[in-house]
């Protein structure tokens, strides 16, 4: 231990750089505008985690606390040298099939959880990457392929505890501390570090079969898929969600459109819904029906599991849209192309455009949640990565993005720019992200629970 260090809580495990521990407990999904750490805490247990919060604040040290460490906005970039709070170790997962609830902390993982909750019978909104975090996916909305039915990760939310910013640890809920409770649901990285959470848990949908698909288009069939997909922004059933990627083929050095579709119900039912998708009679298909926990292994023809790993470079950019505007897609699509065959080392970069069932989603009342965006219909993402940092490419690949941005931002069916905040890059302002109506709010409650601006590098709401 540093002769500089707190004496830290007895059972924590306590590394430095460059041994493996430290690497194990700071390793992060992207490199880019990435957070940097002068030593790495992993407690043991929730007291621990309240102790640390207390000793760093006394010694003025800056922390971040991490669970699947999977977050990417560059404001997270502005930690220098802090302390990583590594949560990884708080990972148990208890299922209550009596009360239909599970809880867990905040080192479980989706991939680690959804196993054990299709064994007992249920299903859970999630995202598709199993690396990233429950919990960390949960405080800004959790969005993702099971909302139509299920709502919102935040909707199943029924309470946490949490460790505040003067190291107390307390509960919210809809009965303790509701207003807190209302804005860790949707803002909750500004609050505290939650080191338990509890959600309800729904009966498995058919029998916790679902049917996946992923066909390719290559560039000549994007107008005839963009086409059909806009057939369904009314229409979406809510067993339903849709990945539309556009991405550079290395084998035929083109530019095409994976569409990925994840339908929960049966595979009859399934091919009728996407009947319109498969009569464009798209070259390459891949079709199967597999258990629910299995989904994200099979997603874009198995890519999912691989894009997840740690390491890599991702500068990601993002809009949300009401409406899919036919013409920004098939621009955005002739602009991807150009900007492959220009940047040969940003052939990495992709188009995620999510649509997925907001059915759920809407049924809730905007007025119950911090989360500002509930009518959205997709979640459209300018994933930029390039082979090393430094470069040269990255400066033409963030221009592109920004300005893919603005054209669906300006195409969206809302007034301003409106971003997810687990999708912020960073560069976005506060009303952009979380609603200018839920600011209010928000602002007061930060400035009472948080009047040092403790958690100040996750898109933090001003203290002022």
């Amino acid at each position: 231990m540093s002769d500089k260090d707190p004496q830290w809580p007895a059972n924590t495990a306590v590394s430095y750089p460059g041994s493996d521990a430290f690497t194990n407990s700071t390793e992060r999904w992207s490199l880019y505008a990435a957070p940097t750490f002068s030593s790495a805490v992993k407690p043991s247990s929730e007291h621990d985690v309240a102790e640390i919060v207390k000793l760093a604040r006394a010694s003025s040290i800056p922390f971040l606390a991490t669970g699947g460490r999977h977050g990417y906005g560059t404001t997270l970039g502005r930690l220098d040298n802090g302390l990583a709070i590594d949560l990884s170790g708080l990972n148990t997962i208890s299922i209550d099939a009596a009360s239909e609830t599970v809880t867990i902390g905040p080192g479980v993982t989706i991939g680690s959880l959804m196993g054990p909750v299709l064994e007992a019978g249920f299903e859970i909104p999630v995202g598709s990457c199993t690396h990233v975090g429950v919990i960390g996916a949960t405080v800004g909305a959790g969005v993702g392929l099971y909302q139509g039915l299920f709502g919102l990760m935040i909707d199943a939310l029924v309470s946490v505890r949490l460790v505040t910013a003067n190291g107390h640890i307390v509960e919210a809920s809809a009965s303790s501390n509701p207003d807190l409770f209302w804005g860790i649901r949707g803002a909750g990285a500004n609050f505290g570090i939650i080191t338990s959470a509890t959600y309800k848990l729904f009966k498995a949908v058919n029998g916790g079969q679902v049917f996946t698909t992923d066909m390719i288009y290559p560039a000549n069939m994007k107008s005839d898929y963009f086409d059909v997909l806009k057939t369904f922004e009314e229409t979406m059933p809510p067993e339903l969600g849709i990945n539309t990627a556009i991405t550079w083929n290395a084998d035929s050095n083109q530019t095409q459109v994976i569409g990925t579709f994840v339908y929960s119900g049966p595979e009859s039912r399934a091919r009728q819904v996407l009947e319109p998708f498969f009569a464009l009679n798209p070259p390459v298909v891949r079709a199967s029906v597999v258990p629910w926990n299995e989904v994200p292994s099979v997603l874009i023809f198995g890519m999912v599991a691989v894009l997840g790993l740690p390491g890599s470079i991702h500068s990601i950019f993002s809009a949300n849209v009401r409406r899919f505007a036919i013409d920004t897609l098939n621009t955005a699509f002739d602009k991807f192309d150009a900007f492959y065959r220009a940047n040969p080392d940003g052939r990495a970069c992709a188009g995620i455009l999510e649509s997925f069932s907001n059915q759920a989603v809407a049924a809730v009342s905007t007025d119950d949640t911090a989360y500002p965006w509930r009518e959205s219909k997709g979640n459209f993402m300018f994933q930029m990565g390039w082979p090393e940092l430094g470069n040269p490419v990255e400066e033409a690949a963030n221009a592109f993005a920004r300005e893919l941005r603005d054209a669906f931002a300006a195409t969206s069916g809302y007034s301003d720019l409106s971003v997810y905040v687990s999708y912020a890059h960073g560069d976005e302002n506060i009303e952009q992200i979380y609603g200018k109506d839920k600011l209010p709010r928000l602002v007061a409650l930060k400035k009472q629970w948080d009047p040092d601006n403790v958690f100040k590098y996750h898109n933090a709401l001003p203290t002022e």
